[in-house]
């Protein structure tokens, strides 16, 4: 593709425009890991009923991204198709999650029914502001470049953006519980409005980054607005065969962190198993992300070199060959035998046996390979949208986005239940947290949920992405075709002649 021609972002757009996704991802820790918590702990909800509402709004949740992806693709305003949805949706989700964690507490006991009732509706709200701005990460893209050694950088950004908001949250959330009770009301009435703080802030950032893309010129070949109707997706899905095998690597990738990462899981495993939340939850997250630092160099690097399927393939399988050292780690731990449990420090000090070490090797490169590709198949989603376009002449990055979204959701909405299923089979009424004690057979629970369920995730992303047929080259050859499409466009030619008249052939 000509230089000349390409859509090229600035430095500060790549950094920031990512940060919608951390914006979003305060409200992936602050209602996704603890809703089920916080109404079986709080409300006394019913746990399963918790648990089940969880995945029932992740389905609603999905069910509204086609409507919202069509809505955004119609858009062409004064604040430019993405920005209000941007802001929109995280005012909309502010307000939700006030009443919800501040409000509903307050509701008395004997009225319980009222408490359910508010616990749906504040929840489905939260979903809708939910969609509406994280529909913008993935749609988004598309206009913010398309150059092909730019693209894999927004993974590296992405994550940092995500960090931003998800670790700062993760990392606080255990701070604020040790100082005012383990998931009691008076935990959510303080993690809510810091939460809420540092995803406007983000917002705004990221606002910022995507302003000057934020216009009709980028959109497409044409810079028309599609009118695609909602029964048109099937035959979009259809036609669009990499964005087929891309919605099952995204989904392997997200179920795969959306257990493995899931609050309960982790207190079975580091609490209720090993024995020392307190002293092992923070320092293994922080070893991760330290894990995690060089795989994002090399994925990029990857992707830059051989494309982004290469890249996520190649590291994918690096987190499955580790996660099988986990796994066996896992199934040798027994109760009381320190030689086989988890230790950092005791009361002398530092206390590391050779079980922790291996431990950290094999969760540690695990985690680092799987979370710098967790995120991976999002920036995928631009080069499906553009391979759309080149395919039908049609710009529909919203549709495109919230069609990935949409069976990404499905399949990680079941990891609350999964959680919630699971946990009942050992006999416990509600789910386990730091102070539970161990229970006979959770050491099972955590294998399969820890272990067996984000390998099988793996090995369904693995055998989706080895058919995908958008190779680094593929992609440059699909960006040289609507360039010079976009160009005769311009000069008078229709859309319809462009089509037909500009193959792979005559930009070669």
């Amino acid at each position: 593709m000509n230089d000349q021609k390409m859509n090229r972002a600035k430095l500060y757009q790549l950094v920031l425009f990512p940060l919608n996704n951390g914006a979003t991802n305060v409200y992936y820790v602050l209602i996704l890991s603890y809703i089920a918590t916080f109404g079986s702990n709080v409300l006394a909800l019913a746990m399963v009923f918790a648990s089940f509402m969880v995945t029932g709004m992740r389905v609603f949740d999905a069910v509204t991204d086609p409507i919202i992806g069509a809505l955004m693709d119609r858009t062409d305003g004064r604040f430019g198709k993405f920005r209000p949805f941007m802001v929109i949706g995280n005012v909309i989700m502010a307000a939700a999650v006030i009443l919800l964690y501040m409000v509903t507490p307050a509701i008395p006991e004997k009225l319980m029914w009222m408490r359910y009732a508010a616990f749906i509706v504040l929840y489905a709200v939260w979903v809708i502001g939910y969609t509406f701005q994280t529909s913008c990460t993935r749609s988004g893209q598309s206009v913010l470049t398309n150059d092909p050694k730019q693209r894999p950088l927004f993974t590296i950004f992405n994550t940092v953006g995500s960090l931003a908001g998800m670790g700062s949250m993760q990392f606080l959330a255990p701070i604020v519980a040790a100082n005012v009770g383990d998931y009691n009301a008076q935990f959510f009435r303080v993690l809510t409005p810091i939460g809420i703080i540092v995803s406007m802030a983000l917002t705004a950032l990221a606002v910022i980054g995507i302003w000057e893309k934020d216009q009709t010129k980028y959109f497409g070949i044409g810079g028309s607005q599609e009118k695609v109707k909602i029964s048109e997706y099937i035959e979009i899905i259809k036609g669009n065969k990499p964005m087929q095998r891309l919605m099952v690597a995204g989904a392997g990738c997200k179920l795969a962190l959306s257990i493995a990462t899931n609050l309960t899981v982790l207190c079975m495993l580091y609490g209720c198993m090993m024995g020392d939340y307190n002293r092992l939850y923070l320092p293994m997250m922080v070893l991760g992300y330290v894990f995690s630092a060089p795989f994002f160099l090399m994925t990029v690097r990857t992707s830059q070199k051989k494309g982004q399927k290469a890249s996520l393939m190649r590291y994918v399988s690096v987190a499955l060959i580790c996660y099988v050292g986990v796994l066996v780690l896992l199934l040798l731990w027994k109760p009381g035998v320190p030689a086989l449990n988890m230790s950092l420090y005791n009361e002398n000090g530092l206390a590391i046996n050779l079980y922790t070490v291996l431990f950290i090797l094999f969760f540690g490169i695990g985690y680092g390979a799987y979370y710098a590709t967790a995120d991976m198949p999002i920036p995928m989603v631009a080069d499906c949208a553009d391979y759309e376009t080149y395919r039908s002449g049609k710009f529909i990055p919203g549709i495109m986005g919230t069609l990935f979204s949409l069976v990404d959701k499905l399949v990680s909405s079941l990891s609350a239940t999964v959680v919630g299923v699971a946990v009942t089979f050992i006999g416990l009424e509600t789910l386990p947290t730091i102070t539970t004690p161990y229970a006979e057979g959770m050491n099972w629970v955590v294998i399969i949920l820890f272990c067996i369920i984000p390998m099988v995730a793996w090995a369904a992303t693995l055998i989706a992405m080895k058919g995908y047929a958008l190779t680094g080259e593929r992609v440059k050859t699909i960006q040289a075709v609507n360039a010079a499409r976009r160009q005769a466009i311009a000069e008078g030619m229709s859309m319809e002649e462009a089509m037909v008249k500009i193959t792979d052939e005559t930009v070669a």
